[in-house]
């Protein structure tokens, strides 16, 4: 059984990047309830207390959530973690449905959502390119108003964001981001997971990224500015990270509470220097069409042997895969003892369904 405190849920929009205001709170004014999932209802489900505050949200972007909300999600990520290790029974979603709408392909953000929600009692559609009439030329904001009639949330894993922007104002159901050019909420969410299980904490982490200022770093930046990780970055000046970010992320950092800080610079010794987490990405991303020059201004930027050896002996290497072995990072860094790079994508299932679960709970009928 899981017990939840619930607000009145509600349909949340991506927020502005140039804006620097944190997400208003949803339960201000609000009179919480209790709702009690599970235990003899649909089976004999383990309990533990879950906040309803997210039941009805979409997730964009990473500042669609409040540092108290991303704790959240990873503690009962954690949570689902430790009961499916233990073997439980995780149907708390039986019944619930979401559509993947996939203009990419993808391996961890496929499986671990599917896989996922059939742990939590649920099924998960996949729908790529080919399988929908947008190839033929019918509408975001149709197919968006189409599928909330027929399921419960949308995963969606597109090209540009304002696409996925589209795709949620037309959508009367949660619109979960899988990756746009813009953002990948859903990996920064399992990387600081994967974080806090190795230090037991986030404030005060350094977490330097080599590489491309793409997607990732952006996400990055702002939800690990928001729980107080220091974040080093270090990319050619061509390829930095979105300014407006950049400076999103700074102000969150200033007011998480821990003195956090962001540094963004052209020398990846100087951003391994006394790390705790050296991570890097693939050079060239999909749909990138100026991979050979890209590949040559980044090659400086290879996580190598000797840029871990500037960082903390304890260091642990990070990459949210797909790897490309000798090109972003030498294979024995990859390989080697200090690389937790299949932690991070095991937790790719566990913040999914964590992130369903506060999505979607609602009370058994009856209550």
């Amino acid at each position: 059984m899981v017990e939840a405190h619930a607000a009145k849920g509600h349909q949340h929009t991506s927020s502005n990047l140039s804006a620097v205001q944190p997400p208003a709170d949803p339960l201000a004014g609000m009179e919480p309830r209790v709702l009690s999932l599970g235990g003899t209802v649909g089976g004999p489900l383990p309990t533990f207390t879950i906040s309803t505050q997210l039941q009805g949200r979409s997730i964009l972007t990473d500042t669609d959530l409040t540092p108290d909300e991303i704790a959240m999600v990873i503690d009962t990520a954690m949570k689902l973690k430790a009961q499916r290790k233990a073997g439980k029974p995780q149907a708390y979603l039986t019944g619930k449905t979401i559509a993947m709408l996939f203009q990419h392909p993808s391996t961890r953000t496929r499986v671990s959502f599917e896989a996922g929600m059939a742990q939590l009692g649920g099924q998960a559609l996949f729908l790529g390119m080919n399988d929908l009439q947008l190839k033929r030329g019918e509408t975001i904001a149709d197919t968006g108003q189409v599928l909330s009639r027929y399921v419960d949330a949308i995963v969606a894993r597109v090209a540009l964001h304002t696409d996925i922007m589209e795709l949620q104002e037309a959508s009367s159901v949660p619109v979960i981001n899988g990756l746009t050019d813009r953002a990948h909420p859903m990996q920064a969410l399992c990387d600081l997971m994967t974080l806090q299980e190795q230090f037991g904490t986030l404030k005060g982490v350094t977490l330097a990224y080599l590489g491309d200022g793409n997607n990732m770093v952006q996400s990055l930046l702002l939800a690990g500015a928001a729980m107080g990780v220091n974040l080093r970055v270090a990319t050619p000046p061509q390829y930095a990270p979105n300014p407006e970010i950049v400076q999103q992320a700074e102000w969150l950092a200033a007011t998480s509470g821990g003195g956090a800080s962001v540094l963004v610079t052209d020398d990846p010794l100087l951003a391994a220097s006394g790390a705790d987490a050296v991570y890097t990405d693939v050079h060239v991303s999909m749909g990138q069409l100026d991979g050979a020059k890209r590949a040559v201004a980044l090659a400086p930027y290879k996580v190598t042997d000797a840029v871990m050896a500037e960082a903390k002996q304890e260091a642990v290497f990070m990459h949210c895969l797909p790897m490309h072995r000798d090109e972003e990072v030498a294979a024995s860094v990859a390989d080697g003892p200090q690389s937790i790079i299949f932690d991070q994508a095991e937790n790719r299932l566990h913040i999914h369904k964590a992130v369903l679960l506060h999505l979607l709970c609602s009370a058994p009928q009856g209550l």
